[in-house]
């Protein structure tokens, strides 16, 4: 039992959010947004052919479909740095509803099979329906997220005593390499090893109009229902027992949340395929920026998930020009190294 002095000040903690730490979260997001649309227009601008700030102003309000600079922003490049935002937002919130309602510090969709799981579901559609639809695509993506997750809960919680926080990490790195060699095998038996490998190291060069408009939806509603759970995910991660003596419906809860980080990490890998770390690195920021209460760590989870795959996009683009370097890769040059100081940390969770 949680001691009743622990627990009002725990509930206190939750609840209280003193107005300089609430001016702190609002100039964040503020500025964070400004930034986040600043860098989106920079971004616009480079690549294998630079083209003028001015031209992206030009497009939004004079667009002239004669002009080569401007259907290459209109067709090519203001549809990869929406999907851009839109997944870096969407892996950032996955990670933080999932670090709040588990408890567990080093969770994220990438490190405990959704991301792998929803990869597998990618290879088999390319390889037995390759004339299927972008939305049953993002469907399949649902499922196999929600495969992979079991999967890794399954295997953590085969002992006995409950997953701790480095169970489901080991775990998902067993369940996620083992997906990920299935569906490499499956690319190559099946020939279409050159589709899929776009997804298997991450990237949204291949991001059109069709995807954000089906995409778009789907993660901007996940984003919204993470907004609305956020209250009751503070007080989940107080812990089970606080959360039940206040009344909270802890199995309600846990699954509309499971159900948005499904959507989120499915909608998001069908896109760019498995980035991960952005969920396990910007939760974290967040909550060293606002504290605990997950009202603001969600909202200021999403700008800065954002920001983060906005410019590993652009460093995608420019470090190596002609050619491009995926994603994932520039995002692990970070996410590993904060990972192992995660997992110091938590070594005796084993």
């Amino acid at each position: 039992m949680v001691s009743s002095n622990k627990t009002k000040t725990e509930i206190k903690n939750i609840e209280y959010v003193d107005k300089g730490r609430t001016w702190v979260a609002l100039l964040i997001i503020l500025l964070g947004l400004g930034f986040l649309f600043f860098l989106m227009a920079f971004s616009i601008t480079k690549g294998s052919i630079e083209i003028p700030l001015s031209s992206v102003w030009d497009v939004l309000f004079s667009f002239d479909e004669n002009n080569t600079h401007h259907l290459i922003i209109l067709d090519i490049r203001f549809p990869r740095v929406i999907a851009s935002a839109l997944v870096g937002a969407a892996f950032a919130v996955a990670g933080a509803i999932m670090q709040g309602i588990t408890r567990n510090p080093m969770a994220d969709s990438g490190l405990l099979g959704l991301n792998a799981g929803a990869g597998f579901a990618l290879s088999i559609c390319f390889a037995f329906f390759p004339k299927m639809k972008y939305i049953q695509i993002i469907l399949f993506s649902f499922l196999g997220a929600a495969f992979g997750a079991a999967l890794v809960n399954g295997i953590a919680s085969f002992r006995r005593g409950r997953a701790t926080p480095m169970r489901l990490v080991l775990a998902g790195a067993a369940v996620s390499a083992l997906l990920s060699s299935l569906s490499q095998g499956i690319a190559l038996y099946f020939n279409v090893a050159q589709d899929i490998m776009f997804w298997a190291v991450g990237g949204v060069a291949g991001s059109n109009w069709e995807q954000i408009k089906i995409m778009f939806p789907w993660i901007i509603g996940a984003l919204i229902g993470g907004v609305i759970l956020s209250h009751s995910i503070s007080i989940s991660s107080l812990g089970e027992d606080v959360a039940k003596g206040l009344g909270l419906n802890t199995a309600m809860i846990n699954v509309l949340s499971s159900i948005i980080v499904l959507i989120l990490a499915g909608a998001s890998v069908s896109v760019v395929g498995t980035v991960g770390f952005v969920g396990l690195i910007i939760p974290h920021l967040a909550r060293y920026l606002v504290g605990v209460d997950y009202r603001w760590i969600i909202p200021v989870s999403a700008v800065l998930g954002a920001i983060l795959v906005v410019v590993a996009d652009l460093g995608a683009r420019t470090l190596n020009p002609p050619f491009e370097t995926p994603i994932g890769p520039l995002i692990a040059l970070v996410g590993v190294p904060f990972f192992l100081y995660l997992a110091r940390k938590e070594r005796r969770a084993l």
